[in-house]
């Protein structure tokens, strides 16, 4: 059957399908930026004659990658001039308890990714979140799901909150002229983020407790410390515990090494050679009272303590990414401190220190890292921006009078789009150069504010899509998505729907819409009826990944400090894509009841 299945298709088709398939496998199982394999795809597609030049790259003009574009400067406008901090500020308040800590923290960041990208709200929340749990005797574990959950429903409730919004309503407007309002999605959207909130709060028991990973930097003075025996120290020849380094003050010693840098087993008649390295896990300054009176010095050049840093470095705390270099390695077999300037100090793991050497921990995904770093650091460099993430950031704007003109400049932006004044795209410009006047952010600012390697998959999905419509490849999905569910609309949109927020669990949910655009076209054609209804729905079920950490950029951003299993997300995730897919299903037949044609 497989064999007369693929006799069906064309040869572009068929090359298409393995172009799809093996982009996907390689973001999957590879760690190769996103941009570069979309932009391989699109090259396959061109080389191949299944795309022609204009096709191929028309995904670069088309209206939503640019409108996409110019709101990265609109977004650095409102984050410059400190619109995330007033409203953290004043709406999240102390309430008594976790079913109202849960609305006061996902109805503000709701909103807000309604209008400006998830991942910003959620970088900025993820330390506000922390600070606040502990104010209210919370695990962090129990809100940090939620704040992820949040902005991506958030994120469904304007054209412009989430990218497979724009690109869908861009694919819609090509198709039909019809331009679809900024608003189109609000009522389905605040709809399933209402139904969202009630579920998390029913289901918090399906949310895991667990210890913040910087807890176990915070909780005590205890710290990981590696001191180097210098060759000219008086206790070579001694024992451990005739040197009085067996047993310590205020520590103990977990691991020594001689020059082969293989730990040996720790006695206290273990004779102390030039150059050995003595690991004490232990109060920072008893050990380090301790290497002065026995000349022990930090091996090579490590600080552990503010009090030893200079003025020109600092303690910060970063985790592991998911697709990180490190996942498998230890920082000592690396290169890592050296091109980045940077030292490590501890290891945590699910909240737990790693009592052993830190250098020779080898490092999963999520850990927690504390860093001794230079105060000047640039954590968006590409080394360590797809290696690890901080905590803290050290861009915290100020409130004043550019907050209430760059919150009015996006106000405006939306309304006039909303009302049909002008296309949205006109008004991002607008407001864009209104950010820019009226000094919100500088030039500077703004064009660091674009990210380049989304815009790219932005532009590769749209080309994808076309590719998948223009080889009949939708066409065929279509009618074997009508022979299966039948002629019955409601149970052929709940069924791309369904497959649509499986594939976003593991691709990118740009990628999702694009390459659902033409089969839910194509369906909804077919059937008879006005296809704008099953696209509002294909909308809200691409950005609803909620049961893996790999879904989603915002779940990614809360794994590592919420100190999660990858199987967390998955206990509570699963039965919430359900529950929003049939919330989802329900509210947009009853606001844009299905016409036919």
């Amino acid at each position: 059957m497989g064999t007369e299945l693929f006799l069906g298709f064309s040869l572009d088709a068929c090359i298409t399908i393995v172009t799809v398939l093996g982009m996907f496998s390689i973001l999957l199982f590879t760690k190769l930026r996103s941009d570069l394999v979309f932009l391989g795809a699109i090259g396959v597609l061109y080389v191949t004659g299944v795309l022609d030049a204009k096709e191929a790259f028309s995904g670069f003009s088309g209206t939503s990658v640019i409108t996409v574009g110019v709101l990265f400067v609109v977004v650095a406008g409102l984050t410059h001039t400190g619109v995330l901090q007033w409203i953290v500020k004043h709406l999240l308040g102390t309430p008594d308890s976790y079913s109202k800590a849960v609305t006061r923290l996902m109805l503000p960041v709701a909103v807000l990714s309604s209008f400006l990208s998830n991942t910003t709200v959620v970088t900025l929340f993820v330390n506000i979140v922390k600070m606040w749990s502990k104010k209210l005797g919370v695990s962090p574990s129990k809100l940090l799901i939620p704040l992820s959950y949040a902005s991506g429903m958030g994120g469904v409730c304007t054209l412009i909150g989430t990218p497979p919004n724009l690109i869908i309503s861009g694919l819609y407007e090509e198709k039909t002229g019809e331009a679809m309002n900024v608003l189109t999605t609000t009522i389905p959207g605040l709809f399933c983020l209402a139904v969202g909130v009630l579920s998390v709060i029913a289901m918090r028991r399906l949310l895991p407790e667990r210890k913040a990973p910087e807890s176990a930097f915070e909780s005590t003075g205890e710290y990981t410390v590696e001191l180097q025996v210098p060759s000219d120290n008086p206790c070579i020849g001694q024992t451990l515990a005739e040197a009085g380094l067996f047993h310590v003050k205020g520590g103990s010693l977990i691991e020594l090494y001689h020059f082969d840098d293989v730990p040996m087993p720790i006695t206290e008649n273990e004779p102390i050679m030039g150059g050995d390295h003595l690991v004490y896990a232990g109060q920072i300054d008893e050990i380090l009272e301790i290497a002065k009176s026995h000349q022990l010095v930090s091996a090579d050049h490590h600080v552990f303590s503010m009090s030893e840093l200079d003025k020109s470095r600092q303690l910060r705390t970063a985790y592991i990414n998911f697709g990180s270099s490190l996942i498998g390695k230890t920082i000592g077999g690396s290169t890592f401190e050296k091109n980045n300037n940077l030292t490590l100090a501890a290891v945590a793991r699910r909240g737990e220190r790693i009592k052993e050497s830190p250098r020779q921990v080898v490092l999963q995904a999520g850990d927690t890292l504390l860093l001794v770093c230079p105060k000047n650091i640039n954590v968006n460099t590409s080394s360590l921006k797809n290696d690890i993430h901080f905590f803290d950031s050290d861009d915290v704007p100020n409130i004043g009078r550019g907050t209430l003109v760059s919150t009015t400049i996006m106000i405006a932006m939306v309304a006039l789009s909303a009302l049909g004044v002008m296309p949205l795209l006109q008004c991002a410009f607008l407001a864009a150069a209104a950010m820019l006047i009226f000094r919100c952010c500088n030039v500077d600012q703004a064009m660091r504010a674009i990210n380049w390697e989304i815009l790219m998959v932005f532009a590769g999905s749209a080309v994808l899509g076309l590719a998948i419509q223009k080889t009949g490849i939708a066409e065929w999905m279509a009618n074997g998505i009508l022979d299966v569910c039948g002629t019955n609309p409601i149970v052929v949109m709940t069924a791309i729907c369904f497959v649509g927020t499986f594939i976003t669990e593991f691709i990118s949910n740009t990628a999702a819409g694009a390459m659902f655009f033409p089969i839910m076209y194509e369906a909804a054609e077919k059937l008879g009826y006005e296809p704008f209804p099953f696209l509002v729905a294909l909308m809200v079920s691409v950005s609803s990944s909620f049961a893996t950490p790999i879904g989603s950029p915002t779940h990614m951003l809360v794994y590592g400090p919420g100190g999660y299993r990858f199987s967390d997300f998955m206990r509570i995730g699963l039965l919430m894509n359900l529950i929003i897919l049939a919330a989802n299903i329900f509210i947009v037949n009853i606001v844009y009841p299905l016409t036919r044609l």
